[in-house]
């Protein structure tokens, strides 16, 4: 036996494991409720009780049903007594002979027969006492008498439909101080055409047969009943899988099969007397149904159509369903004529034998689940025929109806091809996660490498984006100032000094340049901290006092290097000009929130100049490249010049596309 254990230290048993020890926990289960059954004689034992065998009896005819009276005393009855040994069947004649034509039969009415059984001389434990039978077939009432008294009476009026598979237990007020018991009588009235049968007798203490009464009462009876229930109740459990499931006709065939499975056994374990003929059609004809439904399984299971069997089993079954109804006169029926129920269920056990049969030569290398099913069948036929020998007095009627375990038989064929379709459904479910977890391994695997691919592709097109941009922005600044400086410096027109202000302004603009490259996180007051960290040292040197009052600004997301470095030039561009132009000794730089965005102003103290006419002139260079630059970061910049000096400020969107005006 494998286990398997997780780390949890539980021991986790294969399905099949435990699917084999509850079987094994039921069948144990049932062979102690039979023993205890069998036990409950209690502490008297069975050979307390009397084994009545040897009986004699007569029959009389009325015009029609009578109760019962509630005192009888069998000496007043007509001396015709013949002996008989029981159990067994009681000719429908008085005499016993088979001379009596069917007409006379017939045409006497109702019948009583009268079996009587002497106790007298028989030791009988005193105390309260008990009759047992375990069957009396018949189709009328039954009535019992113990000495001379109505003890025990069958309510019912007619034919009792379920009489066979109810044993009798009489319970009888006799105590210990009573006298002894002579004589036992029973009355059977019946059609007069049809015969009776009794088992034997037993009488004793109560606790001494009641182990024999629960054991019949329960195998016969309450375990069938059990095992018929549980197959509607799973049959009802497919019908509602076939609702959400229409396409899968099976659930609706295991439906059917199990409530005309149910129907058709329940005259095996309903208890109350039934005498109605609907009762008597359904129950008949449901095992009709029954075979139906199993012929169409089993073709739906081996796929082949067999259309003619098909066609000539749906009309003969039809042909009974019609002709077996309780209001059709024009043959005879259940309610008149019961002596035909023997035939009808022996053309049942015909069209089970052919269903079964022709299941199993179409199935055989086509299907093995339909090789369990007619299987399953003729199991039910071998269970079916000593029914019929039973119901026929061909057999000991105090034997067992075994046909009250087809459905235990139909139920455990249906069900391992249940379990076998659930485990193989599991099977697939489990091979499809498998297959499913692989390729969902190779596709994050190809995912991965196309993810790394692309990083590597992108990673790639940045370096060559952003060395592009930094070629193209050294090239317009960096690049030209030293190809004007190398020019002047060739032709002897710039002296040393100057040589050495163009060098140091090439090497701040290369710093501002790397300055650009720097991680800020889109917080625009980090770049001009930067930008303040390169400045201070060389306004230091000029003389000129810087004023930085900065407020708190909201973060651009999209504040790139490209984007830093414009505005890096900006404003550095407008600090330029302050220091060549305008001979200021103060620089205040200040940081605003407005609702559109934020504003960077640069103010100094000196002298001002004329925005527009410097604009229009070549000197206005520097001015229309921050304009320039602006518009690239959807900003603006805008100067106020005055004799009291000049103040530009540079407004910038929070959000890209939203220009600012």
């Amino acid at each position: 036996m494998e286990t398997s254990r997780e780390g949890n230290g539980v021991i986790h048993l294969p399905a099949r494991f435990l699917a084999n020890a509850i079987l094994a926990f039921s069948i144990a289960l049932l062979i102690a409720v039979s023993v205890w059954y069998t036990g409950t004689g209690g502490s008297q034992s069975a050979k307390a009780a009397v084994h009545l065998t040897q009986a004699q009896w007569q029959s009389t005819d009325a015009p029609d049903y009578t109760p019962p009276p509630t005192a009888l005393d069998s000496s007043t009855l007509p001396g015709a007594w013949h002996p008989v040994t029981l159990p067994a069947q009681l000719p429908a004649n008085r005499s016993g002979s088979a001379s009596t034509s069917a007409a006379a039969l017939a045409a006497s009415g109702v019948r009583t027969t009268w079996i009587r059984l002497s106790t007298s001389g028989l030791r009988v434990p005193p105390g309260p006492l008990a009759l047992y039978l375990s069957r009396i077939k018949t189709d009328g009432t039954i009535a019992v008498y113990v000495d001379g008294k109505l003890v025990h009476r069958a309510q019912q009026q007619g034919p009792l439909w379920n009489s066979l598979f109810t044993p009798q237990w009489i319970t009888l007020d006799h105590d210990t101080g009573d006298a002894p018991l002579n004589e036992i009588l029973i009355r059977i009235e019946h059609p007069a055409q049809n015969p009776v049968a009794s088992s034997s007798l037993w009488v004793g203490p109560a606790d001494a047969l009641r182990g024999r009464y629960y054991m019949r009462q329960w195998l016969q009876r309450e375990l069938p009943a059990t095992v018929s229930a549980s197959f509607l109740v799973v049959g009802i459990f497919a019908l509602f899988v076939w609702f959400n499931r229409r396409h899968e006709t099976g659930y609706l065939l295991f439906f059917n099969l199990a409530a005309t499975s149910f129907v058709g056994h329940l005259h095996y374990y309903l208890s109350l007397p039934i005498t109605s003929d609907w009762f008597a059609w359904l129950t008949l004809n449901a095992l009709f149904w029954l075979i139906l439904v199993v012929h169409f399984y089993l073709c739906q299971m081996h796929g082949r159509p067999l259309k003619v069997l098909t066609w000539f089993i749906s009309g003969v079954i039809l042909l009974l369903t019609v002709l077996t109804l309780p209001v059709v006169a024009v043959v005879p029926v259940l309610p008149s004529t019961p002596i035909i129920i023997p035939l009808i269920y022996a053309v049942a056990l015909v069209l089970a034998a052919t269903v079964g049969l022709v299941g199993v030569l179409s199935a055989w290398r086509r299907s093995r689940e339909a090789r369990l099913v007619a299987a399953g069948v003729s199991i039910c036929v071998l269970l079916g025929v000593p029914d019929w020998m039973l119901y026929n007095n061909v057999v000991n009627i105090e034997g067992w109806f075994l046909g009250a375990y087809t459905n235990a038989v139909t139920f455990g064929a249906f069900g391992i091809l249940m379990y076998r379709r659930y485990v193989s459904a599991i099977s697939e479910f489990e091979q499809i996660n498998v297959n499913l977890a692989r390729r969902l391994s190779e596709r994050e695997a190809e995912l991965e490498l196309s993810h790394q691919r692309l990083r590597e592709a992108e990673l790639r097109q940045t370096i060559s984006d952003e060395r592009q941009r930094l070629m193209q922005d050294m090239h317009d600044g960096l690049g030209s100032s030293l190809i004007s400086a190398i020019r002047s410096v060739e032709r002897g027109d710039m002296g040393d000094v100057n040589v050495s202000q163009i060098l140091k302004a090439c090497l701040d603009d290369l710093k501002l340049t790397i300055d650009s490259m720097e991680p800020v996180e889109a917080d625009l007051l980090l770049l001009l901290a930067t930008l303040r960290f390169r400045l201070e040292p060389r306004l230091e040197g000029t003389g000129i006092r810087l004023l930085w009052e900065v407020a708190e600004l909201p973060n651009l997301a999209w504040l790139d290097p490209s984007s830093a470095l414009h505005i890096l030039r900006i404003v550095q561009e407008s600090i330029a000009n302050i220091l060549h132009h305008t001979q200021a000794s103060e620089i205040r730089v200040g940081t605003a929130v407005e609702p559109a965005g934020v504003v960077v102003t640069i103010e100094d103290n000196g002298q001002g100049f004329d925005v527009e006419t410097v604009l229009a002139t070549a000197a206005g260079r520097g001015l229309h490249n921050q304009q320039r630059r602006a518009r690239m970061l959807d900003g603006t910049v805008a100067w106020h010049s005055g004799p009291a000096g000049t103040l530009f400020s540079l407004r910038l969107p929070l959000e890209r596309g939203a220009h600012v005006t």
